[in-house]
């Protein structure tokens, strides 16, 4: 008895590695960069930036300077406030 539950091992296993993973839960602080819009136009000091982050269900957030080199990695937390050439708020994105 013992012989045919090794001989049976191998091939559960195998079953159990081509399991489909079970779903992962949404994450937390998904950005959303349209919930704050209303922020396009104002100056970015800390208050303005942390009420932006909020709105957007944020993780963190970035000001972007006019013509400034950035890194392209994706955060889906984290949102990003790209500022004209007076320093206002011009756009506003997630990533």
């Amino acid at each position: 008895m013992q012989m045919r539950s090794l001989v049976l091992l191998p091939a559960l296993l195998s079953l159990a590695a081509c399991a489909t993973p079970a779903a992962a839960p949404p994450a937390s602080g998904q950005c959303n960069a349209d919930a704050a819009s209303a922020y396009v136009g104002k100056t970015p000091d800390a208050a303005t930036v942390e009420a932006a982050r909020k709105a957007a269900g944020a993780e963190r957030a970035r000001t972007l300077k006019h013509g400034q080199v950035v890194t392209m990695e994706y955060l889906e937390g984290r949102l990003n406030l790209y500022l004209d050439a007076s320093g206002k708020i011009e756009r506003i994105g997630c990533g």
